[in-house]
């Protein structure tokens, strides 16, 4: 992969508790692919510390005193649109968070529950910095779930998704209703009697069409735009 050639994943941590940092840092650093570069405990100091650094991935803890994580992952992935890609991962205590589900329509790339395996938050610092794969697709469905009736409210926003949404052709449709509902690239393949290169050629397309960020972002619209309902 190409990431592997340019040297570490660099990743940013933010989270109000000294002690939390610490821990991840220990994790993190522990592994030859990855490298902390920046910490911070509050959203202002994160915003100004990653201004100044570039993170790949950053932690985010979703509730903080002050600016929360919420506004401090739209600050961030607004302020450089047109620079490196970061990818923000956002961590919350509770599985069933409509902090965490207002973070990914603010950008995140998908959350993790804080007390996640170690093993599990290394993995989903590397599959968010491919951009290939959501986070823990059952989590972010059953969140996704249990959030749907506030993304099914009308709006200017969920009407440019479903304008979106109809410029997708048939196979495109038919991906992107089995991205929304959690398979992976293989899976997808798998069930439509497709090449994995073909199924990740349609994804781009997707995600293209949509102006979705990454798969987390369309499996949002899928939901606000009723192409799969809870359930």
């Amino acid at each position: 992969m190409t990431e592997d050639n340019s040297g570490p994943i660099r990743v940013g941590l933010v989270d109000d508790q000294q002690l939390v940092r610490s821990g991840f840092s220990m994790l993190i650093s522990s592994q030859p692919d990855l490298e902390v570069v920046a910490e911070a405990g509050s959203g202002s100091e994160a915003v100004s510390r990653l201004a100044a650094t570039c993170a790949d991935v950053v932690l985010m803890d979703v509730r903080m005193p002050g600016m929360d994580g919420i506004e401090t992952t739209r600050q961030l992935l607004n302020r450089a649109p047109g620079g490196p890609a970061m990818r923000i991962v956002v961590l919350t205590t509770f599985d069933l968070d409509e902090y965490a589900l207002s973070a990914i329509q603010a950008g995140a790339s998908g959350f993790l529950l804080k007390d996640a395996p170690p093993e599990e938050l290394l993995e989903a610092i590397r599959t968010v910095h491919r951009g290939d794969a959501v986070i823990a697709p059952s989590t972010t469905r059953r969140l996704l779930d249990h959030v749907a009736p506030l993304l099914n409210q009308p709006g200017p926003e969920q009407d440019r998704h479903r304008a979106a949404v109809e410029t997708l052709t048939v196979r495109e449709r038919e991906v992107f209703v089995l991205m929304a509902q959690g398979l992976s690239n293989p899976e997808i393949a798998g069930q439509l009697y497709l090449s994995e290169a073909t199924v990740k050629t349609h994804v781009g397309h997707i995600l293209a069409k949509l102006q979705a960020r990454d798969r987390v972002q369309a499996v949002v619209m899928a939901y606000e735009t009723g192409l799969v309902r809870a359930g």
